[in-house]
């Protein structure tokens, strides 16, 4: 689907309606309370009503379309813009795009973005097998004499990919083993078949903690060695490059707090990157995701 498919086929907050509910209700609508059967209401078409509670509702009640008073077809937009932009796009851009110069705030079109990554971050993740690579970086600038684990005041970042597969991104209050070997515990299958990392004196004793140290593989990067075979890290540390040029090339600047809800951007688009249904994809997890007030935002 093209921009231009999507504005063509959602030119309406009808047409959009009516995706929402096939996409949340496939075998039609039902009450939210109770699962009950329902009736559209007369008077408007867009209340669905529960006889046997009393209840009237919208498609859009308790996602995180929740009380916006947004046209569905910018939600639908940024969603695609979302989507379809390999680094991402930043709430200024998005603003600039959906509207026009003097309407609109970049307030609205922040919170509309963090709505989004908060529906990505609601996905499922399975546990990851096959070949993985697990690596650190540091995010937050530059600081001068100082460099890699030195700079204690940057971000943490572990990634774990699988060649061939998923990525995953965690936002780490350190790198000691028992932080990596929790990472390790939560996210990788027992029975992989080999766990690439370079030779940081952590992954050891998190891979023996984990039971991995049998499939443990090192790259010696500390003696600028950088492929032997099967054995290297080029994947986690190329998914690292991506995340870095978003960063500094469209969203400039990431706070801490909001740092995890960027990675789960981030990782959400490149595991769905060969999928033609990213888009129906993210339209799921909005409708099926918990309400994000502003208020929880900003706290």
């Amino acid at each position: 689907m093209t921009l231009i498919d999507l504005c063509t086929a959602f030119s309406s907050d009808d047409r959009c309606r009516e995706l929402l509910e096939r996409l949340r209700w496939p075998n039609g609508p039902e009450c939210l309370r109770c699962a009950g059967p329902v009736v559209r209401l007369a008077s408007n078409a867009n209340l669905l009503y529960c006889k046997d509670c009393d209840y009237q509702f919208t498609v859009t009640a308790n996602t995180v379309f929740h009380d916006s008073h947004l046209p569905l077809i910018k939600w639908f937009t940024a969603t695609y813009l979302l989507c379809e932009s390999k680094k991402g796009m930043s709430a200024l851009q998005i603003k600039r795009t959906l509207w026009d110069k003097n309407k609109g705030s970049y307030k609205t079109a922040w919170y509309l973005c963090h709505r989004i990554r908060h529906a990505m971050a609601s996905a499922e993740k399975q546990m990851l097998d096959g070949t993985l690579e697990m690596d650190e970086t540091y995010l937050g600038g530059v600081s001068h004499g100082v460099h890699g684990r030195q700079a204690g005041n940057k971000q943490i970042v572990i990634g774990i990919k699988q060649r061939g597969g998923e990525l995953r991104f965690f936002h780490a209050e350190d790198v000691k083993s028992g932080t990596l070997a929790k990472y390790v515990k939560e996210n990788v299958s027992s029975d992989v078949e080999a766990l690439v990392t370079d030779d940081f004196k952590s992954y050891p004793p998190a891979m023996r903690a984990t039971g991995h140290d049998a499939k443990h593989f090192t790259i010696k990067h500390s003696e600028k060695v950088y492929v032997e075979g099967l054995v290297h890290t080029n994947g986690i540390e190329s998914a690292f490059s991506l995340l870095k040029r978003g960063i500094i090339g469209t969203w400039h600047k990431v706070s801490a707090k909001h740092l995890p809800a960027y990675l789960e951007e981030m990782t959400f688009r490149f595991n769905r990157r060969n999928s033609s249904t990213l888009f129906l994809d993210t339209l799921r997890h909005m409708i099926t995701a918990d309400p994000l007030t502003f208020e929880k935002l900003t706290a």
